[in-house]
């Protein structure tokens, strides 16, 4: 059992059989590679250790997911980073890209929270946004026009200045069905 223990309690030991099985020494079961990748997108921290050896191959086997992923899924990583990647190899500034990466990973999640806001506020105040909302706006307005009851309450109240713009679509909807009403008869 001192085996599965590590210096960090919270440290999962997988152990990697020569057979290739995965073995979770925690919840005393056989996992697969998926699995993995879903304890690492779940932020569970472990650490693969070859059964027989007992050395720490985690690398190798991150690597192997993200090849996994790279197959199976959508790619994440471009070609040419991948190249460029390769060409580092044997470099003189190989020692230093792993550190760069780390920092660049970690600056990235830092600033993706801000990323996402100011995103969500560029959007707000794009004019093609706000064209968007009101087409939508029109679009419900004819949806309840030709299809009654088929409308759904907004989740939120329209805010004032948008009062003036649902009015005149309003207004306008009017007219479209006066005219619809007339050429119906």
């Amino acid at each position: 059992m001192a085996e599965a223990a590590s210096s960090d309690d919270n440290t999962v030991i997988i152990k990697k059989y020569a057979n290739r099985r995965l073995y979770n020494t925690r919840s005393s079961s056989y996992i697969t590679l998926d699995h993995l990748a879903k304890m690492t997108r779940e932020g569970v921290d472990y650490k693969v250790l070859d059964a027989k050896s007992g050395a720490d191959i985690t690398h190798t086997i991150l690597t192997q997911i993200i090849m996994e992923e790279e197959t199976n899924g959508e790619q994440m990583l471009p070609v040419n980073f991948l190249r460029e990647l390769i060409g580092m190899y044997g470099n003189s500034m190989q020692s230093l890209i792993p550190h760069y990466l780390e920092a660049s990973m970690e600056n990235f999640r830092a600033n993706q929270s801000k990323l996402a806001k100011a995103f969500e506020d560029s959007l707000g105040n794009n004019p093609l946004a706000k064209l968007a909302e009101q087409n939508m706006a029109m679009f419900r307005a004819a949806s309840a026009a030709f299809m009654p009851g088929a409308e759904k309450p907004e989740a939120k109240p329209a805010a004032p200045e948008d009062a003036g713009d649902l009015a005149s679509l309003k207004e306008q909807m009017a007219a479209m069905q006066k005219k619809l009403d007339a050429l119906g008869k």
